[in-house]
C-alpha cells in the first residue's frame, strides 16, 4: 500500500517535472495535441463522416472505448479544435462541431493519408485516394463546405 502511494507520487511529480520542460519544437507541441491514434480518428470522423455525437464515435470501426473518446472530446474541446453544444432534442446528448482551428488540420490528414496510400498501399479506399487527388480548388470547396457544416 505504501509503495503504491509513492510510486503514484514520484509519477506526479515526474509530470509536473516534464511540463515545467516543455520543448518549444512545433512538432513535438503539435504531437502533445493530437499526437495520440485516437483523437486524429476523432477528427475524421467529424470532417469526412458526419460524426457529432458520442455514440456515433463509439461506432466507428476501430472501436474506441467509451472512457477513451470522452477523454479526447475533451481534450479537443479544451484545445479549441472542437466545440460542444447541448442537443435541443435529447437534454443529455451534446453535439460536436470542428472549428476554425480543428478544420485547419484538413491538408494534415490528406497529406497522411497520401503518405500511408504510398507506402501501403493495402490501406487504399476509394473514398481516401478521391481525398487525395483533389485539386486545390476542390480542397477549397471541400473547406467551406466543412466549415458550414460544422457552424464556423
Amino acid at each position: 500500500m505504501l509503495a503504491e502511494l509513492l510510486l503514484k507520487c514520484n509519477r506526479s511529480r515526474i509530470g509536473c517535472m516534464r511540463q515545467d520542460q516543455r520543448s518549444t519544437c512545433p512538432i513535438s507541441t503539435a504531437l502533445e495535441v493530437v499526437g495520440d491514434r485516437w483523437t486524429l480518428l476523432v477528427i475524421r470522423d467529424l470532417m469526412f463522416a458526419g460524426k457529432r455525437h458520442f455514440r456515433q464515435f463509439l461506432q466507428s470501426e476501430e472501436a474506441i472505448s467509451s472512457n477513451v473518446l470522452a477523454d479526447r472530446l475533451n481534450l479537443l474541446v479544451e484545445n479549441g479544435l472542437v466545440r460542444r453544444e447541448d442537443d435541443s432534442s435529447h437534454a443529455q446528448k451534446a453535439i460536436y462541431s470542428l472549428t476554425e482551428k480543428g478544420l485547419a488540420l484538413l491538408p494534415v490528414l490528406i497529406a497522411m493519408s497520401a503518405w500511408t496510400q504510398k507506402y501501403h498501399p493495402e490501406t487504399r479506399r476509394p473514398e481516401a485516394v478521391d481525398l487525395v487527388g483533389h485539386s486545390p480548388r476542390s480542397l477549397e470547396r471541400l473547406r467551406a463546405q466543412l466549415r458550414e457544416e460544422h457552424g464556423t
